[in-house]
């Protein structure tokens, strides 16, 4: 991937709730043109990191700078971000096109402006028709356009996505994949992407970070992180093909001692090693994380 600005960087940014460390001292850079997704599972802190960058959390240390600004100390609405909340969270009582321009009432908009905006994302989303329409009268898919459009109306620097599809089926889940990532690409803003679905990841990151116990293990391009895990959480969290049984039986000459040693094991086809210190005849499991 072609190498761009820095968008979006954190800067040792640290969350501690008493004496719970969810954030523990983290430093990402993500540029202009990226779809960047924080993998994890439950209690990994990347929704905990993602409301950092919203400015809807405090971080106990560090800095948030978005397009070289500090915004650390700045509230929501002048980080000029989006955002995508796993629920939606549509005002039931506002038709389709108040919930979209919500945020532009709230920024204190002309009407004249808000109007053009709402043309345009409505138009984006293909929601088209869709105007005057209560959330209930909507499918799933469509509630979901509908708060991507609001996320996006405002034009935001970047736009944060908190597992907006976990509450969608398989279907429908796989075509807004395709959506969103059109999306990205048109808008050639950054997605932040909160998920802790690895094909999620897989099919729509450019790159990936993986979290877990509030750290990143690994931070990568998605193809490398799954074939080249640095460490046996990320291996067997992105992909169980990482994994191998077998049986020391020979030990080389780079140090065995008495009844040990160093034994090495490289899969069918070379590029993916693991090297240990065992007893010889040993029963063991592989973890194949990196040459």
């Amino acid at each position: 991937m072609k190498r761009e600005a820095v968008s979006l960087s954190l800067q040792s940014i640290t969350k501690h709730f008493g004496s719970v460390k969810a954030v523990d001292g983290i430093n990402l850079d993500i540029e202009q043109n990226e779809f960047f997704a924080l993998l994890g599972p439950s209690g990994s802190g990347k929704t905990t990191l993602l409301r950092i960058i919203a400015g809807l959390e405090r971080p106990s240390n560090g800095r948030v700078v978005v397009r070289g600004q500090d915004v650390s100390d700045l509230p929501p609405y002048r980080r000029h971000i989006g955002m995508v909340f796993q629920n939606f969270l549509l005002f039931p009582h506002k038709t389709v096109s108040e919930n979209i321009v919500f945020p532009l009432r709230m920024q204190r908009i002309a009407r004249p402006e808000r109007e053009k905006r709402l043309t345009w994302a409505m138009a984006l989303l293909r929601l088209d028709g869709l105007g005057r329409r209560y959330p209930n009268e909507l499918s799933g898919g469509q509630q979901q356009r509908v708060a991507l459009a609001r996320g996006l109306i405002s034009r935001p620097a970047l736009l944060l996505l908190d597992e907006p599809l976990a509450n969608l089926d398989r279907e429908l889940r796989a075509e807004m994949e395709v959506e969103i990532r059109r999306y990205q690409k048109e808008l050639n803003i950054p997605f932040v992407y909160v998920t802790h679905n690895q094909e999620e990841a897989l099919t729509m990151s450019d790159r990936i970070a993986v979290m877990r116990n509030g750290a990143v293990e690994q931070v990568g391009p998605r193809v490398e992180v799954y074939t080249r895990p640095a460490t046996a959480f990320v291996a067997s969290f992105v992909g169980q093909s990482n994994r191998m049984e077998g049986v020391a039986e020979e030990i080389n000459g780079n140090g065995g001692k008495g009844n040990g040693g160093v034994v090495e094991a490289r899969a069918e086809g070379g590029g993916i090693s693991a090297t240990m210190l065992l007893p010889p005849l040993s029963t063991i499991m592989l973890e194949l994380v990196g040459d």
